[in-house]
């Protein structure tokens, strides 16, 4: 069977409502969950989770330096998914993945080594930020499943500044990453 990828990214209480979080990422949780369980009705639906994490050493790290905000440090509230999230994430037996950075080349070798077994028919992303880590990922797994289908839903994320996020759906639009846009 094919399977049809949800990839919901660091929903975490950091980027929420923490050290870098924005009103916008606070009002796409009811979004982002309507999609969880969208996918999670899906017989083919195959959900994965990212984790931003890092440690105490963040800001030694080259990416520290730029982004000079301690976060996402395992083992504290920070790290930790938003709790309906994390709720609707367990019920669907999801998979999780840290990441050290922006971009998971390890969440990109495990869809690899599953679509061994079970092609992928499509891929999609949402969560945090827009125009940081969703649009990293994004292009990683565009580069890895050229022939794959891949789509953000541009209400399931928010970026640091709706300026940036809208910047980061345009540069994905360029690289051939379909944009799903809510009808007006």
């Amino acid at each position: 069977m094919e399977q049809n990828i949800l990839i919901v990214v660091d929903m975490q209480h950091d980027f929420i409502d923490g050290s870098l979080g924005t009103p916008e990422a606070v009002q796409i949780i009811p979004s982002v969950l309507s999609r969880i369980r969208s996918y999670a009705a899906d017989p083919a639906g195959i959900l994965y989770a990212t984790l931003d994490t890092h440690t105490e050493q963040y800001l030694d790290t080259a990416e520290g330096r730029h982004l000079p905000v301690l976060h996402c440090i395992r083992g504290t509230k920070g790290h930790t998914l938003d709790p309906a999230i994390q709720t609707a994430l367990d019920a669907c037996g999801c998979t999780y993945v840290e990441k050290p950075t922006f971009g998971s080349l390890d969440l990109v070798q495990q869809l690899q080594q599953s679509a061994k077994t079970h092609p992928i028919a499509s891929i999609e992303l949402c969560g945090l930020c827009t125009d940081i880590c969703v649009v990293s990922n994004a292009l990683l797994l565009k580069a890895a499943f050229p022939e794959v289908p891949i789509s953000v839903h541009a209400s399931c994320c928010a970026g640091v500044t709706p300026a940036t996020h809208e910047a980061a759906l345009t540069t994905m639009e360029m690289c051939q990453i379909h944009i799903l846009r809510e009808e007006n």
